[in-house]
């Protein structure tokens, strides 16, 4: 019988907790202080019953030196953002609508967020396939199409510009662009390593 921790690493073993090296404990101890409270309230699993730490989390023990210093880029980077959460959620699925498969645990934890911040399922369903849902307000359609024509195309031309500049102002911009990279780093590891979602 497989157990659930033989599949729920992809490529990657669950590393044990308690074979941690003093870095790795470090950083262990340092997930369970804060994103395990974010998503126990926000509903989506990020370890199994016996305390082995799932989705990218089990990928940062790999490099926990690098991995602590993310982190505290991703705090900073929700705790100082000027994005209303709305925005920056669309922002975040239509990331991993773009990575697609690979990004599954990515996406299925992201749902959950954009779920409770009001977006109806039909909207999280079609931003996850790459679309542009009509049921968007206008800020955040402008958001997942400047994040879809950046990924996708490597570029992003001077009308949609503009029009992003104007709502969002340069701050805007450039928290969009600092969201969009640390979820291109998480999707990259997940999709690497053949990281599921436990659903």
């Amino acid at each position: 019988m497989t157990k659930p921790h033989d599949v729920l690493g992809g490529r990657l073993p669950l590393v044990d907790p308690s074979t941690l090296t003093p870095d790795q404990q470090k950083l262990f101890d340092s997930i369970m202080a804060n994103q395990l409270p974010w998503a126990n309230d926000s509903g989506f699993e990020i370890s199994t019953g016996d305390g082995r730490l799932i989705g990218p989390f089990n990928t940062f023990l790999r490099h926990p030196e690098i991995a602590l210093r993310f982190l505290e880029f991703a705090a900073a980077e929700s705790g100082h953002t000027s994005l209303t959460e709305r925005v920056r959620e669309v922002v975040i699925v239509a990331v991993g609508a773009v990575w697609g498969t690979g990004a599954r645990y990515e996406l299925y934890a992201h749902k959950i967020i954009a779920a409770q911040l009001g977006l109806s399922s039909d909207v999280i369903d079609a931003l996850a396939k790459g679309e542009v849902p009509d049921e968007l307000d206008a800020e955040e359609k402008l958001a997942v199409r400047v994040t879809r024509q950046l990924l996708i195309e490597h570029q992003l031309d001077d009308d949609l510009y503009r029009a992003a500049e104007q709502a969002f102002g340069q701050r805007g911009l450039y928290d969009i662009g600092a969201v969009m990279g640390q979820y291109q780093t998480v999707c990259t590891l997940l999709t690497m390593f053949q990281v599921p979602a436990p659903e």
